[in-house]
């Protein structure tokens, strides 16, 4: 289950909040109905649907925000890495990004 909303509304609710996996939004203890959130309690109504709350979250700030990965190894992590690399590039028929490993390393 990845529900858009959860209510959690009884007495205790935050003890339970550690067992939830996946939601759009969780209001809790029988003060706060979704209606809050919708409107007028600063959480975002932008809520993933559709159970897609499994892998996605609500929108924010930072789906706006332009990341990227840097990566940086050195000989002996390239090396430790390259049978991996160059035996799942090869098995998707990325032959040039396996020679990419074994050039580096004369192999």
């Amino acid at each position: 289950i990845a529900a858009e909303h959860v209510e959690l509304a009884f007495d205790d609710a935050e003890s339970f909040l550690a067992g939830m996996r996946n939601a759009g939004a969780v209001f809790l203890g029988r003060h706060t109905p979704e209606v809050i959130g919708d409107y007028v309690g600063g959480s975002n109504h932008v809520l993933p649907t559709a159970r897609s709350a499994r892998f996605s979250s609500g929108l924010s700030v930072l789906d706006f925000v332009k990341r990227t990965s840097i990566l940086k190894l050195g000989p002996e992590q390239l090396k430790a890495l390259a049978p991996a690399a160059i035996a799942l590039a090869k098995a998707e028929g990325l032959d040039a990004h396996a020679r990419s490993v074994a050039i580096r390393l004369n192999m």
